[in-house]
């Protein structure tokens, strides 16, 4: 079976020299490139998931993983954000992990529940990093930018677009209004801690009719791949080394990585090992800015491929 591996994008690798000229830079030599794909999570998320429309429902996903009462409803993301004013714009500088207890979500979201209950969209907490609204079916809602493409960038290229644009603008407005003034924020900024003076809304959408794939487990600490595989009903777990052996169909994520240094010193030796006995029939190695090999153990025996330290 071919298992699948999840990287950084190739520029975040190939900065890193402990990285760009280990196992990786030998597969990617001598093993065979495939056609790129489209950079993003949302493609790598297709490529191994099947389910109706164009773009994963992440807030109906999380919610039933979180939950479990997605069902007849629209869900959209409300996240307890951090947006810091400059002289030119603001930017989206924190989002979900907040460092947030239970009874401070109790506390910031209770003088937020009248503007979203009048709205039709009720708010609630049921984790400190995962917010939601809850929209009665077939509610239309218009687009919105993930917090990963918004992270420190100008908000104004990532406000709500299409035609109910501006009444979402409009109710961030006056949640960021409630939320500047809320005296946690000013304990917070006592303990040094950024303020929640803003929310995030994104991954609108209803839980999906079906989700399926031919993964037989999805190795992942992304909350959006773990609800993914439970909705397709597979296991999803955190990546663990002593799986990579398992003869099973996997998927595993280290593209949300803690840093380069344990893929290098762990995880790329481990793989590599796995190859040159043969405990892996193939290894495909996506990156996230799109590239794509695939690897097979008789590679390594392709001697007249220089091997080279990756470059963007």
């Amino acid at each position: 079976m071919t298992s699948t591996l999840l990287l950084p994008p190739l520029k975040r690798i190939a900065a890193d020299t402990a990285v760009a000229g280990g196992p990786l830079a030998r597969w990617c030599a001598r093993g065979d490139r495939l056609p790129d794909a489209a950079p993003g999570r949302q493609v790598e998320i297709r490529e191994h998931f099947q389910f109706a429309g164009t773009e994963a429902p992440v807030a109906a996903l999380t919610r039933q993983a979180d939950a479990g009462d997605a069902a007849n409803a629209v869900w959209l993301r409300a996240d307890p954000a951090y947006v810091r004013a400059d002289m030119a714009t603001a930017r989206l500088m924190a989002c979900g992990e907040m460092g947030l207890s239970a009874d401070d979500c109790a506390a910031l979201i209770r003088p937020l529940k009248p503007l979203f209950g009048d709205a039709g969209f009720p708010i609630d907490a049921p984790t400190p990093a995962r917010w939601y609204l809850r929209g009665p079916p077939g509610a239309q809602l218009p687009t919105f930018s993930a917090p990963a493409d918004a992270l420190g960038d100008d908000l104004r290229r990532h406000l709500p677009q299409g035609a109910l644009a501006s009444r979402w603008t409009s109710l961030l407005n006056e949640a960021q209004m409630i939320l500047h003034e809320h005296p946690l924020n000013r304990e917070r900024a006592a303990r040094g801690l950024p303020p929640v003076n803003s929310l995030w809304f994104w991954g609108a959408g209803s839980q999906p009719a079906f989700v399926k794939t031919t993964l037989a487990v999805a190795l992942t600490r992304d909350p959006v791949l773990a609800a993914l595989a439970q909705r397709a009903g597979i296991a999803a777990i955190a990546p663990d080394v002593s799986r990579i052996d398992s003869a099973q169909a996997q998927l595993f994520d280290l593209d949300d990585a803690a840093g380069l240094a344990e893929l290098a010193s762990r995880w790329l030796p481990a793989f590599d090992a796995a190859l040159s006995k043969k405990r892996i029939a193939a290894l495909c190695v996506a990156f996230a800015s799109g590239e794509r090999y695939i690897v097979k153990p008789g590679h390594r025996w392709r001697f007249w491929r220089r091997v080279r330290p990756l470059a963007a």
